[in-house]
């Protein structure tokens, strides 16, 4: 519901800022798309998208993030699986032995598996935190090296706004303007896949 509202605000926004533009830009209806254009013009007022996940799925760079952070949220859950058994085998080693313990010996193999249970807990926050740190962090800088890139590729492109397609957020687009091929291919020679 959160998308849908920020994807509706978004929407308004864009529409609020076209329609401002074409009313004092003096320009009495949209100029036409003369098809050698790859741009929706307005007087002037060109915008472009790409489709975002053909990036994640085409940008050799975004897939070696995310197949770094795959690699590490697997050996984390490799990590706490084997907590989890270590614990298990002394609990079950308790329910096995615990009618022939002391109420001391008892009372301090339960407290130890508190603890152990404990250690476990902190260790998944910790872990889960470390991850999403990493992962935002990984994220952010495969968003820099996008904007980079748009930067330099749009200045003999001239496009006031590019926008990234995302389904909750694009309710109508015209294909002539979709410049996710260029983007594609001039992020791969920018940041080639490593061997």
């Amino acid at each position: 519901m959160k998308n849908f509202i920020t994807g509706l605000s978004l929407a308004t926004a864009i529409g609020v800022a076209v329609l401002f533009y074409l009313h004092f830009s003096g320009s009495k209806s949209p100029a036409a798309s003369t098809g050698s254009t790859v741009s929706a013009s307005a007087g002037g007022f060109k915008i472009a998208y790409f489709e975002s996940d053909s990036i994640q799925n085409n940008f050799e760079y975004f897939k070696e993030v995310r197949s770094a952070l795959q690699v590490k949220d697997q050996s984390n859950a490799k990590q706490l699986n084997e907590l989890k058994n270590v614990f298990t085998n002394k609990y079950q080693e308790l329910q096995r032995v615990g009618q022939n313990l002391s109420q001391a010996e008892l009372a301090s193999k339960q407290q130890e598996l508190v603890q152990m249970e404990r250690t476990y807990q902190g260790k998944e926050q910790m872990m889960a935190q470390e991850m999403q740190d990493e992962s935002f962090k990984r994220l952010q800088d495969v968003k820099k090296k996008i904007e980079d890139y748009l930067k330099e590729y749009n200045k003999d492109k001239g496009y006031a706004y590019i926008f990234s397609s995302a389904p909750e957020f694009m309710y109508l687009k015209d294909s002539a303007f979709n410049i996710t091929d260029d983007l594609v291919k001039g992020l791969n020679k920018l940041y080639p896949k490593k061997p």
